[in-house]
C-alpha cells in the first residue's frame, strides 16, 4: 500500500509540474482571425488583429476542484509482490487514512489556488467574475478597440497598435500577466534589419494534447446553444512593407502591391511553419 501511495504522489507531482509548464507556454491561443502587420522602412509600424482569442486559464485547470471520492489502494502479497484482493480490515484502514487527510488536501488545494492567482496577475480564474475582470483589463489597454467575452475562455477582439520600431515588439501582452507564447514578435538588430516571427500562428503551436492537459474541452461548438468548443486555428496573416525583404518562408515570396511588397500566410494549415520574415529598414 505504501508503494502504491508513493507512486500516486509522484504521478500527481509530475502532472502539476507539466500543467504549470504548459500553462506558462500556452495560456493564450489564437482562433479564427485576420491579422496584418505593416512595417515602413523608417521604422513606423501598424499591427492589427481581428478575431478570436482563447484564454486557456478559464478552463477546468483553473477551477479548484472537489475532493475525490474514496477508492481502494491496491493490496499486494508480501512474499511475491503480486496484486491480491484487500481484506475488510485493510479497506477500513485505507478509508480512515483518507478521511484523516481531508483537511490537508483541502489546504493543499487552497495553497495551489493562491499560487495560481498570483501567477495570473491577481485574477482568481475559479471566480465567475474572472472573465469580466480580464475583459476590463484588456479594454483599458491602448489599441484594444473591442473586447467581448463569449464564454468558455473565448474572447472576440479587435486590436490596432501603431508605433515606431525603436524597441522590440510582441503581441499579445496583458497588464500584470507573465509572458506567454507570442502570436507575433518583432526583434530589432544592430544592422538595421528587423526579424518578424509569429510562433503561435502554426498548427503545431496549438497541439491538441496541450489543450487536453490544460483541461480545455476538445468537443466541437454546440450548434444549438452556440456554446464555444475547442480552439480552431484558422486565419490569414499578411505583412506589407516598403523595406527590402531579405528572407521569408512564404510559398510565393514578396508580391508587389500599393504599399510596396506583401507577404501572406494561411494560418492553420497542417505542417505549415510559423510565419517568419527579415526586413531591411532604411539606415
Amino acid at each position: 500500500m505504501l508503494i502504491t501511495s508513493l507512486w500516486r504522489r509522484i504521478a500527481a507531482l509530475l502532472l502539476l509540474v507539466g500543467s504549470a509548464a504548459l500553462l506558462s507556454s500556452c495560456f493564450i491561443a489564437p482562433g479564427r482571425f485576420v491579422s496584418a502587420l505593416d512595417i515602413r522602412d523608417d521604422g513606423r509600424f501598424t499591427f492589427t488583429y481581428n478575431g478570436e482569442i482563447h484564454m486557456l486559464a478559464l478552463s477546468k485547470l483553473a477551477q479548484p476542484g472537489e475532493d475525490e471520492a474514496f477508492s481502494e489502494s491496491g493490496c499486494y502479497d508480501d512474499d511475491t509482490g503480486e496484486s491480491r484482493p484487500c481484506s475488510e480490515q485493510e479497506i477500513t484502514s485505507q478509508r480512515e487514512a483518507w478521511e484523516d487527510g481531508k483537511a490537508e488536501r483541502a489546504a493543499s488545494r487552497k495553497r495551489e489556488a493562491e499560487k495560481m492567482r498570483a501567477f495570473m496577475g491577481g485574477i482568481d480564474f475559479s471566480d465567475p467574475k474572472a472573465a469580466q475582470e480580464l475583459t476590463e483589463r484588456l479594454q483599458r489597454q491602448r489599441g484594444w478597440k473591442r473586447v467581448e467575452y463569449k464564454g468558455d475562455g473565448l474572447f472576440m477582439v479587435n486590436v490596432e497598435i501603431v508605433g515606431t520600431l525603436d524597441h522590440d515588439f510582441a503581441f499579445p501582452t496583458i497588464e500584470r500577466f507573465p509572458g506567454t507564447n507570442p502570436f507575433v514578435q518583432i526583434a530589432l538588430r544592430q544592422d538595421g534589419t528587423v526579424r518578424m516571427d509569429a510562433p503561435a500562428f502554426s498548427a503545431s503551436a496549438n497541439d491538441p494534447m496541450q489543450m487536453m492537459a490544460l483541461g480545455k474541452s476538445l468537443a466541437p461548438a454546440d450548434a444549438e446553444t452556440g456554446k464555444p468548443g475547442a480552439p480552431v486555428l484558422d486565419g490569414r496573416f499578411t505583412l506589407t512593407t516598403n523595406g527590402a525583404v531579405l528572407a521569408n518562408n512564404t510559398d510565393e515570396g514578396p508580391q508587389a502591391n500599393a504599399s510596396g511588397k506583401q507577404l501572406e500566410w494561411r494560418v492553420g494549415v497542417q505542417g505549415q511553419a510559423a510565419p517568419m520574415a527579415l526586413v531591411q529598414l532604411a539606415r
